[in-house]
């Protein structure tokens, strides 16, 4: 038996794939980690997977655990990448996803295009039979047209089956006898019917999200084989837990059934590691900021916990309506902004960053790989912020050149200096991203300066200060290895799964039980999930939350409720946090009834979750840490002499001020004029604002 524990997890992102490895020692208790970032391999994605652990000298054999998150879903479906659906629902029903809701954004445009649905008309087909909203048969499946279907999606070449029924949230039979039925006739289709995802009504949103499920399945399905297959080549002996954007890992072969779950893995996993960062250093609560190589996230964290929402859609903006998908996934804000994101100046001379992007190929003009476009990082380079002699931890001689022919075409369309270009891009993309972090907490009730900054992806140190001075925030934490945090996130994840049930009742004296007998049944439900899996009930936890609304509203609150068994003399309290959350949020308060409209059931248990260790003091100077000096501008604040330091070399205790940089493998982090620093024990830069 071997002395040492090592475990991996692994990030794919829409630039970079991450590394983070942790071996520990298991008698002294003492563990090291190891960090790597290589290059993202599309269309290959696992490919990528396999030359990080490469380049990390992990050695999968060696490995006990190891967590993997992806961008395979996302990418799939914003790219159009999946494979040919066909729909099968009740009859009257099949243009339900075609008319979809009346919320165009873009409300004045009498040119205004719905969004073209997934599945043209010619592939949804309807099947006689009807449930009640209650659950009740009101007319008997018919399934005789199904072989006719069948044929005709085969001639068409469907590669995946949709199914989506009327009210199957409240009695799936009808779609349980169709997907018995259709794995009879068709055996290799893949299949995928909308009880397995989700129990919630509407019917737009779940048909919508069963059909993006089996849009994306066959591909996600061939890369978690791939995946599994090539890591047991390189001889690992486990099968990889997969990031899903609850927050949550799950073994593969759930996963592989549903991947519309992993729609938003990569940042619900830095989420998620951001409060439980928060909840070892004390900040409870906190704003996490992922800026990547593509992107921009945040989300807003409440004493220490990380909001879980289903409403969510893809390629929703000022001009499309977007696509629901009713899944779990963290609560975020998601913008195209990271250090890939392209400078461009439009016909009315108006300076923009973004969304598109240079990604890794050919990246930044800076990277020297034929990319000719002014980047956030080109004008971050030429600012003195990040060092030429130390570009991507020194793996990639910055190419000045590139850097100054790209800046200089912004310069020219905006009649400035190349300085002043620069400068212009850093604070167009600070503001971008300031009104990104106001919609997920001015817009939700939140004053910012109630919280900590958590920042981290390969650009959120370097942004992290200026976007606190902006919106108040008075502290930024940047974590160790922050450009790989999403990755450690991961290893702080449980085995995790959320049930969403729709069940209307009145919250009044003689529900208490009712509300009860829903909780009971699902968590029965999820017992038997888990041990069908080799999970022992002792290990399963539950956490109860209940979907409220004041009376015929149309949307609904959701409500964490305390532990115990809800009885009537509960109900009273729990009315009132409902009062208290609808108030925070919306800024009112009604004299009105209020009902359940569902409950929210979160079902998780440990798998081994990573315990990290603080390191002590140990008095030494921090000026073993001192590199050099360079001028570095700062926009705003103009031209400093500034110090850097090696991020390697920071240890517990260490204090100094800005202007100053700390640099490291992975990311930058700057620290401007009067701002106080201090390392905690597990490596954390404490960045104290001026007040």
């Amino acid at each position: 038996m071997s002395n040492k524990s090592i475990r991996v997890a692994t990030d794919v992102g829409g630039t970079f794939t991450d590394l983070v490895c942790f071996e520990t020692d298991l008698k002294t208790g003492v563990s090291s980690v190891r960090t790597a970032k290589t290059d993202t391999t599309p269309p290959n994605f696992e490919q990528g997977v396999l030359n990080v652990l490469e380049k990390g000298h992990v050695d999968p054999s060696s490995v006990d655990f190891l967590a993997h998150g992806t961008t395979i879903v996302i990418n799939s479906l914003t790219e159009r990448k999946g494979a040919k659906v066909g729909l099968i629902t009740t009859e009257g029903f099949r243009d339900t996803l075609e008319i979809a809701r009346g919320n165009r954004p873009d409300f004045f445009n009498l040119h205004y295009e719905k969004p073209k649905p997934f599945v043209p008309r010619y592939l949804r087909k309807e099947l006689p039979g009807r449930m009640s909203y209650k659950g009740e048969e009101m007319r008997q499946l018919d399934l005789t047209g199904l072989p006719d279907i069948l044929d005709g999606f085969r001639a068409e070449d469907v590669e995946a089956v949709a199914i989506c029924f009327l009210h199957s949230y409240a009695n799936p039979k009808h779609e349980l006898a169709t997907l018995d039925e259709v794995a009879r006739l068709w055996p290799e289709i893949a299949v995928v019917s909308s009880h397995q995802i989700t129990r919630e009504w509407r019917e737009y949103e779940r048909t919508s999200t069963t059909v993006l499920s089996a849009y994306v399945q066959p591909a996600a399905e061939r890369y978690l084989r791939r995946l599994d297959d090539g890591l047991k080549d390189k001889g690992f002996r486990g099968s990889p837990y997969i990031m899903q954007s609850n927050c949550g890992v799950d073994s593969l072969e759930s996963v592989a059934k549903i991947p519309i779950t992993m729609v938003e893995s990569g940042p619900a996993s830095g989420f998620w590691g951001a409060a439980e960062l928060g909840k070892q250093i004390g900040e409870l609560n906190v704003l996490a900021l992922d800026i990547g190589g593509t992107t921009a996230k945040c989300s807003l964290i409440e004493n220490g916990k990380v909001s879980i929402m289903t409403d969510y859609w893809i390629e929703r903006d000022k001009k499309s309506a977007g696509y629901p998908i009713m899944v779990p996934v963290v609560d975020l804000v998601e913008i195209g902004n990271g250090g890939g994101s392209v400078a461009w100046v439009d016909d009315f001379g108006k300076l923009h960053v973004g969304p598109q992007s240079a990604g890794a190929l050919p990246g930044p003009a800076a990277y020297g790989k034929g990319g000719n476009e002014a980047t956030s990082t080109d004008a971050n380079r030429w600012l003195g912020r990040i060092n030429k002699d130390y570009f991507c931890g020194g793996d990639i001689v910055a190419n000045m050149g590139e850097t100054e022919k790209a800046l200089q075409s912004v310069a020219k369309n905006l009649d400035v200096d190349i300085d002043e270009a620069a400068r212009g891009i850093v604070r167009i993309a600070n503001n971008n991203m300031v009104n990104a972090l106001k919609l997920i907490s001015l817009n939700r009730g939140f004053d910012p300066r109630d919280f900590t900054m958590i920042a981290f992806g390969g650009g959120g140190a370097m942004h992290a200060v200026a976007l606190a001075q902006e919106l108040g925030v008075k502290k930024v934490i940047i974590p160790a290895a922050a450009a790989v945090f999403s990755a450690w996130g991961m290893m702080m994840s449980d085995l995790r799964r959320d049930y969403f049930v729709t069940h209307l009742t009145d919250v009044a004296q003689g529900s208490g039980a009712k509300i009860e007998q829903v909780f009971a049944d699902t968590e029965k439900q999820a017992l038997a999930q888990f041990e069908a899996e080799g999970v022992a009930a002792a290990k399963v936890k539950f956490q109860r939350f209940g979907k409220f609304r004041y009376q015929n509203q149309e949307h609904t609150t959701e409500v964490l409720l305390s532990e115990g068994i809800i009885t009537d003399a509960r109900i009273a309290q729990i009315e009132a946090n409902f009062h208290d959350t609808y108030e925070r949020e919306y800024t009112y308060r009604l004299d009105a009834p209020v009902e359940m409209v569902g409950v929210h059931l979160v079902a998780s248990a440990e798998v081994g979750k990573l315990t990290m260790q603080e390191n002590p003091a140990t008095g030494t100077s921090v000026e073993i840490a001192k590199k050099t000096e360079r001028d570095v501008d700062f926009a705003l604040e103009g031209i400093h002499k500034t110090q850097i330091y090696d991020g390697d070399l920071l240890e517990s205790g260490m204090t100094f001020s800005g202007p100053a940089i700390v640099e490291d493998a992975g990311a930058t982090a700057l620290v401007h004029p009067g701002n106080r620093v201090e390392v905690d024990g597990y490596g954390n830069l404490h960045i104290t604002l001026n007040a």
